[in-house]
């Protein structure tokens, strides 16, 4: 096992030096709430609530974001560092996990040896390297750890509940299975919601280890009661507060599924998946996976019926294996099992690589025992051959992503390379050739820069992330900028619902404009914010940017507090927003308005999270009254 440590870090250790990437800058480069100048309560609270990915914040992850900062700045090395070893720490956790369940079948597998299999080849899987060395996904692995230390604690419990020869002392091991469960969840919720499958996976394992059986073979009412107040009641609960939002077309209006089309799209995926973890190419495994076409019916693309019954054969197989093969069955009901939130009714994305990190633990469950076999077994060597030809292939595979990991114009030019005919991919090389190019026209490049991005901006359902780049580009290098870029930036936001990537190139071009490196066609700016906002429920996140770009562009005060204030109240629990009202009212003068909305901000200060912002606000409004209150003196 610690062999297999020491080849992961040999491994990793080139994509280290690596940069940001995609997400990576709303949640840690551009988010000033981890990048704390200080570890003071207040600066902490709001770092630990300032993550844009969920509506739960996730603190604990955005605690070790700033922890970073604090230590080394913004350096991705050291936050690429800190992924790695969450990723170790996860592996000896599994390792752990994986004997604790070959021991309940000892006479059967050597339990030591096959669980450092099982974990040091998940370590090297390529479908968990983004869970490594993609930055933000520490989200991912930091859930994951405390759902593999609760397993863990649960089946340590069960396991001595089992084998326990009266019953003297049997609550302490109740306890622990209930503390394992709720505990390890608990806090595991606080890095990302996927930690709430814990209990999920306890119930599989219970049904095919342990069979709800206590040491009399009988029922164990108890274990049974604890699923019930930890599993079932919570998925009802659940259900009752997700549907009516699911079920609702304006939650799906920003994507180009249906909740129909998602669920016929993703037994297409979730079966891919599993080729992608044992066998995975370069093309498979390509980070972006905006080029995928979502199925319409389960005849097209005709692999849609067939990832259908693959699942369900797959689901059959793990039920006859029940008896035969419990850890084969095991594997596979768990792989099945941790697609259920990510790849059922949610409106997410439809693929992401790093949704397998905790269920490539099930596949490999299910496959390596079966190649792991003592000598003695029929067709041992080749089996043997078979296995470390495997964990050869993942180990080339995950050193070569990470060598190109290491740099990030090495990087972006591979993962264009993977995936040709996806827009981000494209989008991603046009932009680290703007960035090497340091603005100047001169460079090589700049030149190289315009392929790429024109090649993205032509390929279906891209965004307009490739119109946003080349127009900044040459607004930034005072070139001329094509109306042909105008045009179909404006056509693709009249045209459909604009998604985050748009809200976020409009964002870009309005920064840009309002820091006066840019200068922009007004005219074409706001044909572009109409088209935009024209669609039914414009994003809070839209009409911000809007109310920026007519206050400090336009100088257009009334438009802009009009549009700051409809986003205010579009996200009522948003402080940024009625932050920037206040400041609003602050410079136009209405002194009453500004307290009126100083009191609602006083009321949002979890914390004292907004310590720092409500006393610069308190200094503006004291200023202003003071100002109002001399000059009706004077008059």
């Amino acid at each position: 096992m610690l062999a297999l440590l020491a080849l992961t870090i040999v491994a990793y250790y080139p994509g280290l030096s690596g940069g940001f990437l995609f997400d990576d800058y709303p949640n840690i480069v551009d988010n000033p709430g981890v990048q704390p100048t200080d570890a003071s309560l207040g600066t902490l609270v709001r770092a630990a609530l300032s993550s844009p990915s969920s509506e739960f914040k996730r603190p604990l992850a955005s605690l070790t974001f700033a922890a970073n900062y604090l230590a080394a700045g913004l350096d991705p090395y050291w936050m690429k560092l800190t992924n790695l070893v969450i990723h170790l720490l996860n592996g000896v956790a599994m390792f752990f996990l994986a004997r604790a369940l070959l021991r309940r079948f000892r006479d059967e597998y050597p339990a030591g040896w096959l669980a450092a299999l099982i974990a040091g080849a998940w370590l090297l899987l390529p479908i968990n390297l983004t869970g490594v060395l993609y930055i933000v996904q520490r989200m991912e692995s930091m859930a994951n750890l405390f759902v593999l230390v609760g397993l863990l604690g649960y089946v340590h419990a069960r396991s001595k509940l089992r084998d326990a020869k009266d019953e003297n002392g049997a609550w302490r091991y109740y306890a622990l299975c209930t503390a394992s469960l709720v505990m390890a969840t608990a806090i595991g919720l606080l890095a990302k919601e996927t930690a709430v499958m814990l209990p999920l996976y306890a119930a599989i394992t219970e049904w095919v280890v342990f069979g709800f059986r206590d040491r009399q073979n009988r029922v164990d009412r108890t274990i049974a009661s604890l699923f019930l107040v930890v599993l079932v009641l919570p998925l009802i609960m659940g259900l009752v507060w997700l549907l009516p939002a699911v079920l609702d077309p304006a939650d799906w209006a920003t994507r180009d599924f249906t909740l129909a089309t998602r669920l016929l799209s993703e037994a297409r995926i979730v079966t891919d998946y599993i080729g992608w973890t044992i066998l995975p190419t370069a093309e498979a495994l390509s980070f972006y996976h905006d080029d995928f076409i979502p199925s319409s019916s389960l005849l097209s693309p005709w692999t849609t019926l067939a990832g259908v019954l693959a699942l369900a054969a797959l689901l059959a197989l793990a039920l006859w294996l029940r008896r035969r093969r419990p850890l084969a069955a095991l594997g596979i009901l768990l792989f099945l099992g941790c697609h259920l939130l990510t790849g059922t009714i949610l409106p997410l994305e439809l693929i992401y690589e790093h949704r397998n990190y905790f269920a490539s633990f099930g596949l490999l469950l299910a496959i390596v025992p079966v190649l792991a076999v003592a000598w003695k077994s029929p067709m041992a060597l080749p089996r043997y051959v078979a296995l470390g030809g495997l964990i050869l292939f993942w180990l080339a595979q995950t050193a070569a992503t990470a060598y190109a990991w290491g740099d990030p114009l090495r990087l972006a030019a591979d993962l264009a390379d993977r995936a040709p005919r996806s827009p981000r991919a494209q989008y991603e090389l046009g932009r680290a050739y703007i960035i090497y190019s340091h603005y100047d026209p001169d460079s090589p490049f700049t030149r190289l820069a315009y392929a790429p991005l024109e090649r993205a901006t032509k390929l279906p359902d891209s965004s307009i992330l490739p119109e946003q780049a080349l127009i900044f580009m040459n607004a930034r290098m005072g070139l001329p900028i094509k109306n042909a870029w105008w045009d179909s930036l404006i056509g693709k936001l009249r045209a459909k619902t604009p998604g985050v990537q748009d809200e976020s190139s409009l964002g870009a071009l309005t920064q840009c404009a309002r820091e006066g490196l840019c200068h922009l066609s007004q005219e074409r700016m706001v044909a572009a914010f109409l088209a935009a906002t024209s669609h039914p429920n414009p994003s809070a996140r839209l009409l911000a940017t809007y109310g920026d770009y007519a206050w400090n562009v336009l100088d257009n005060h009334s438009l802009g507090l009009s549009l700051s204030q409809k986003a205010a109240a579009a996200r009522p629990g948003e402080a940024a927003y009625r932050i920037t009202c206040i400041r609003m009212l602050v410079a136009l003068g209405r002194v009453e308005d500004a307290k009126q909305e100083y009191q609602e901000l006083e009321g949002m200060n979890v914390g004292g999270a907004l310590d720092h912002e409500l006393r610069s606000l308190r200094e503006a409004i004291d200023a202003l009254h003071t100002g109002a209150s001399n000059s009706a003196s004077g008059s």
